[in-house]
C-alpha cells in the first residue's frame, strides 16, 4: 500500500481538516478492494457497537476481513495501527460475523501518514 501511495498520490490530496484526513485513505482502500468484484465490500457498516471502516467478505463465505483506518497525525504509524486494532476489539466489530457463523475473521489496523502506511494484523 505504501508503494501504491508513493506512486499515485500527492500530499496535497490530504490537505483537509485534520480530523478528515483519514477519509482520503479510506476511499483509496475502498477503490483498491473494489476490483474484487466477487467480494462483498462495505464501508462504515454498523457492526458490534460501532461502525467498521471497511468490511470485506470474500465469496467463499467462510471469512470476514475487518479493516480500521487511522491517520497518524504525529507520524507514529505503529501507535496509530495499535489504536485501530484496539478500536476493533473495544467496539466488538466481529460479533456480527460470529453471529453469522464466520469463524475465520482477520482484523487489520492500517495507519497512514502522507505517503506512508503501516498495516498490522491482530493476533488471534
Amino acid at each position: 500500500f505504501t508503494e501504491y501511495l508513493r506512486r499515485t498520490i500527492s500530499i496535497r490530496d490530504t490537505a483537509v481538516r485534520t480530523n478528515m484526513k483519514e477519509n482520503f485513505y479510506h476511499g483509496v482502500l475502498l477503490g483498491i478492494l473494489g476490483v474484487k468484484n466477487r467480494w462483498g465490500i462495505s464501508s462504515n457498516r454498523e457492526m458490534g457497537e460501532g461502525y467498521a471502516d471497511i468490511l470485506a467478505e470474500p465469496d467463499t463465505g467462510d471469512m470476514g476481513i475487518i479493516i480500521e483506518v487511522k491517520y497518524a497525525h504525529d507520524g507514529d504509524l505503529d501507535a496509530a495501527c495499535k489504536e485501530a486494532l484496539k478500536q476493533i476489539e473495544y467496539t466488538r466489530y466481529e460479533d456480527d460475523l460470529e453471529d453469522d457463523g464466520v469463524e475465520n475473521i482477520l482484523k487489520y489496523g492500517i495507519a497512514c501518514y502522507k505517503k506512508r502506511c503501516r498495516v498490522m494484523l491482530a493476533e488471534k
